[in-house]
């Protein structure tokens, strides 16, 4: 059966992950989460105390990253582990948050990972989302989404998340957060996001979460049928 690569991009805190999820889900698809790969490469450089501004001392913290996906036996949800351990909480703190738009924009570490999204979509039927799927590790998917949504409801929904695993953070701290990752991931010189030129926008700010999802499968069987 034909199967297609869907890049999904976008801005932190939209929903990208979550959709992404549910649209591999629908379309049996492999699910790759590249923004918790860059979040599991920043614990790693956090955990091992890496110097960021020091290019050997991160290529040497490059040498012992391993991240890997597993899907939990107990809940079915596909969970990341870092150098063999289960880090799935752990990369989702503010703690993590804080620091992971500064690791991202490390050409090193950039082309570390590109190359492993890469290998991991070379087989197509993947759906991917991060900041420059569309434009740098796939540019040439057969559908690529830009998903935003307004900053006030980007950070009530990270707030929520956040809250379910038993921190709470201030909406102030968080908006704060979201803007200065905008402002780091729009700017950097290595990868910057940017929206596709042949991407499609969708505007989740008060769009029902089924309905993203259902608008973005309807999309990928559009062009599956034009590959027929």
């Amino acid at each position: 059966m034909n199967k297609i690569v869907i890049a999904i991009d976008g801005h932190s805190g939209c929903g990208k992950s979550s959709t992404a999820k549910s649209v591999a889900k629908a379309l049996g698809y492999t699910y790759i989460d590249s923004g918790a790969m860059y979040r599991a490469a920043t614990l790693h450089f956090l955990n091992s105390h890496t110097v960021l501004t020091n290019p050997k001392d991160v290529k040497k913290g490059l040498e012992s990253l391993v991240i890997s996906f597993q899907v939990n036996p107990n809940n079915q949800k596909q969970e990341t582990y870092l150098n063999g351990l289960n880090v799935e909480e752990e990369i989702r703190t503010m703690r993590v948050s804080d620091y992971v738009s500064e690791v991202s924009k490390i050409k090193e570490v950039r082309q570390e990972l590109v190359a492993q999204q890469q290998k991991l979509g070379s087989k197509k039927g993947v759906v991917m989302d991060g900041r420059d799927i569309g434009t740098v590790v796939f540019p040439d998917a057969e559908l690529k989404i830009f998903m935003t949504a307004a900053i006030q409801i980007r950070a009530e929904r990270r707030q929520k998340e956040i809250l379910e695993k038993g921190e709470l953070i201030e909406l102030d701290k968080i908006i704060n957060n979201l803007q200065e990752r905008d402002r780091i991931d729009s700017s950097r010189a290595e990868s910057p996001l940017i929206k596709a030129e042949d991407a499609i926008e969708i505007d989740t700010s008060y769009l029902d979460f089924e309905n993203q999802v259902e608008q973005i499968v309807s999309l990928a069987k559009e062009r599956l049928a034009e590959k027929v």
